[in-house]
């Protein structure tokens, strides 16, 4: 059952899709307790909660992915029992998930139309008719791509915003989308607001998942809260605060950390010569003779607006991407870039943009993913001491806080902020000089975010060099000692001291600002 403060809705409509009393279970972990929920016709209705709180069970158990232990799925008023995502599908739900489910070396129309592509008297595909409706939904969309061009061309943002278009093209009665802005930039999102806009008029059913408090203020008119399984609240919107929701999510009053500007002293760095040193950095067309310095103890902040080169400048450095020219310095000794490992050797991690493809291994244990990089330091001849990786294991799960069932639970079962910390673990465990973060709150709730920057701030405090990479720009100035500014894979400016502001880094994200 929900707890006291739980807050009833009620509508004329009937539901499209509806929980009564659902659980789901797994060894160790209820991942639902007894949930009711209720999604209507033209109804843009927003679900939040912390990591672990339930969100993504309760999608999973919405489309097919998972089957409840306890309880009923309604649709347009039956019971029903979806086998499988596919089913799910076939009824009308369409999904969209945060990282992007496509198909890269296939063109954007074979991507738009997988499974449903238009058919000649032949029984061949039709690609001249596929590739003119394909035209017609980007359209709608507002993408502006050839539908012939191979999706790994084009930009993280646009494949979403294609991913979307798929789904949201296939007449369905509910769409899911599972936070659907995370890679796009702010025209992006006013499109697909647009998009959900006309969802909405042609009465869709929209359930939205968004970390981002100010787009759930902005598109929905319902939210429901989950905290720790359990339902705590479900009702209008505008009937919170954004300080109210925040409440709720967490159980507790938000303490300003979240708003606060890290307390540090640029002045504490300067004697210091630099950890990271990277000079005349290029990489055409990305990169142009990037140039940056971080300090031990010091937050650098990488801003930039979606591809301005922030990420490219990271691989770059990690030796994942190979450079043109340019050099890279560790604590004074030259780098040989081109080979991640030896980034590795000389004390370089990076915590990458996209951890479910480049970051976590979902099918292996919360243990195994967190003692891969120290395989090398845990064994003797060959021979890998279990006693020392469980030591490490125990040790780094206590200390990020990581919840889970147990070390050996799947890493693929945790929520996304868990998941971020095994990664973080990872990489801690080999003790690295230099830490990259790129992205490193993205896509994780209010209360993981302030765990993540307390984490930065500890990190800085031991000595580490750090290289903070974020889309939010509260973030790079709560965090940052000094900030470089990227445009078109260019310096575009540099604040420090009284300049690290959100005043300022917009004007020079905006204009490009003078380098100082």
């Amino acid at each position: 059952m929900s707890d006291s403060s739980t807050d009833t809705r009620t509508d004329s409509a009937d539901p499209v899709l509806s929980l009564r009393g659902v659980t789901v279970r797994f060894p160790g972990v209820t991942a639902l307790a007894d949930v009711d929920f209720d999604l209507r016709a033209g109804e843009i209705h927003g679900l939040v909660g912390e990591n672990g709180a339930g969100k993504s069970s309760l999608i999973k158990i919405l489309t097919g992915v998972y089957q409840a232990t306890e309880g009923e799925v309604h649709y347009l008023g039956e019971q029903v029992s979806f086998a499988t995502p596919g089913d799910a599908q076939d009824a009308g739900i369409a999904t969209i998930y945060q990282e992007v489910d496509l198909v890269p070396l296939m063109t954007v129309a074979q991507n738009l139309f997988i499974g449903r592509a238009p058919r000649t008297r032949w029984h061949t595909i039709d690609f001249t008719a596929m590739n003119e409706r394909a035209k017609d939904v980007l359209a709608d969309f507002g993408i502006p791509v050839d539908p012939t061009t191979p999706l790994q061309r084009l930009g993280l943002g646009v494949q979403q915003m294609v991913a979307i278009a798929r789904s949201v093209s296939q007449d369905a009665r509910a769409v899911i989308m599972d936070e659907p802005t995370s890679s796009l930039e702010a025209a992006e999102v006013d499109t697909l607001f647009e998009v959900i806009r006309r969802l909405h008029d042609r009465d869709v059913a929209i359930l939205f998942v968004s970390h981002r408090l100010d787009e759930l203020f902005r598109i929905c008119d319902q939210v429901t809260v989950l905290r720790d399984g359990h339902l705590v609240h479900s009702g209008p919107l505008d009937e919170l605060d954004r300080g109210g929701l925040v409440a709720k999510m967490l159980g507790r009053e938000l303490v300003g950390k979240q708003t606060q500007q890290r307390d540090h002293d640029p002045d504490d760095h300067d004697d210091r010569p630099p950890m990271l040193e990277v000079s005349g950095l290029t990489r055409m067309p990305t990169l142009d003779h990037v140039d940056l310095q971080v300090r031990p103890g010091e937050v650098l902040g990488l801003a930039g607006l979606l591809g301005a080169g922030r990420s490219e400048t990271a691989r770059a450095i990690m030796g994942i991407d190979t450079i043109d020219e340019g050099t890279v310095t560790i604590d004074g000794q030259p780098l040989r870039t081109g080979r991640p490992r030896r980034a590795v050797a000389a004390g370089v991690a990076l915590l990458p943009e996209d951890r479910r493809s480049e970051g976590i291994i979902p099918d292996l244990s919360i243990r195994e993913n967190i003692a891969l990089a120290a395989l090398p330091q845990l064994s003797k001849a060959g021979v890998v001491s279990e006693s020392a990786v469980d030591d490490l294991v125990d040790s780094f799960m206590q200390r990020l806080d990581v919840k889970a069932s147990g070390p050996d639970q799947k890493v693929r079962e945790l929520s996304g902020g868990n998941q971020q910390k095994v990664m973080l673990a990872r990489w801690l465990c080999v003790e690295p000089r230099v830490m990259i973060m790129d992205e490193p709150t993205r896509g994780i709730d209010v209360g993981a975010k302030v765990e993540i920057r307390e984490l930065i701030d500890e990190l800085a405090e031991q000595g580490l060099a750090i290289v903070l990479i974020s889309s939010e720009l509260d973030e790079v100035v709560e965090e940052s000692d000094r900030v470089v500014v990227l445009r078109d894979g260019e310096v575009a400016g540099r604040l420090e001291g009284e300049r690290v502001t959100e005043d300022e880094l917009m004007q020079v994200l905006a204009s490009g600002g003078d380098e100082q």
